[in-house]
């Protein structure tokens, strides 16, 4: 059996690009649902450059200013043949920080919360929506960032819902995955 990542990776292959040369993906859904281990596994399987919104995001408050930020710096660059760069988010001192070159890849995966906002998607070649129960996410994200995320979850969460519901995300997606525990 073939396995997920390398059954996505075919039908990106198979797909033209659509943001200039380059054949984007968008991996979304809310904080803990597993987002960052299949854009890994899926950037692998693509041989791609895989960019995380973590590093673009301007705080704790920016997941919105992540989505222009993301189209203005890379996107649109790149639908325009130019080469992608962004400002690494520096969260120890909540500044801009070093300059990241995304150049003009063949392939770019980005996941994060927000990758696949409309004016991002609409160069995708694939926008895959992870998600996984409330309990879940939360039990992963404070795993995963300890518990310095744990005053920022509700916070951050708010943001997701409504960026989630004005964009009409899920809804949109190509692929949705429920990565929760078997029920």
């Amino acid at each position: 059996m073939t396995s997920l990542p390398a059954t996505l990776a075919a039908r990106v292959r198979a797909a033209p690009p659509r943001c200039g040369a380059t054949r984007l993906v968008c991996v979304d859904g809310p904080s803990g649902s597993g987002k960052t281990t299949l854009a890994g596994r899926l950037g692998a399987a693509l041989d791609a450059t895989v960019l995380h919104l973590d590093d673009l995001y301007p705080g704790w408050d920016g997941l919105a200013a992540a989505v222009a930020l993301l189209h203005d710096r890379v996107v649109a660059p790149l639908c325009a043949g130019r080469a992608g760069a962004y400002r690494r988010w520096d969260w120890e001192r909540s500044a801009p920080g070093a300059e990241v070159d995304v150049g003009r890849p063949p392939v770019l995966v980005v996941e994060g919360a927000g990758s696949g906002a409309r004016v991002v998607a609409a160069h995708a070649v694939l926008l895959v929506w992870v998600d996984a129960p409330r309990a879940e996410r939360y039990r992963r994200g404070i795993a995963r960032d300890g518990e310095t995320y744990r005053p920022h979850w509700e916070r951050w969460a708010t943001q997701e819902d409504a960026l989630f519901a004005a964009e009409g995300t899920r809804a949109r997606a190509d692929v949705v995955l429920d990565t929760g525990p078997p029920r």
